[in-house]
This record gives structure tokens, C-alpha cells and sequence, in this order.
């Protein structure tokens, strides 16, 4: 297992996305605009934030 670690950020607001998009970003753990999150690197993690691409920023953290 890795210990890499990723960090997401929200950078564009939830309002008018469909409700997927809403539910992943709820299931990373993301509750505001501007907020961050910090996860290990794993596929289902890098699939989550890949699904909202567009809403999010994604830094790997040393």
C-alpha cells in the first residue's frame, strides 16, 4: 500500500451540478467552496476526483 498522500481542493461552486456530482464530491469530504481535503493516492480516490475534474484542483502532497 502507499503512503503517498493527495490533496483536493474545491475551486468551483456546486450550484446547478447534478446530483453524481454533488454525492462524489460529498464522499471526498468536501463541504464548501475553497475547502481542502487531504487523502491517501489511491485509484478510488484518483477516480472520484477525476469524475469532478472540472470543480477541483488535485496536489500530491510529499
Amino acid at each position: 500500500m502507499s503512503d503517498k498522500k493527495i490533496k483536493i481542493t474545491q475551486v468551483r461552486s456546486l450550484i446547478g451540478r447534478p446530483a453524481n456530482q454533488r454525492r462524489i464530491m460529498q464522499a471526498l469530504g468536501l463541504k464548501r467552496h475553497q475547502g481542502s481535503v487531504f487523502h491517501n493516492d489511491t485509484p478510488a480516490i484518483r477516480g472520484m476526483a477525476f469524475k469532478v475534474r472540472h470543480l477541483v484542483n488535485v496536489e500530491e502532497v510529499k
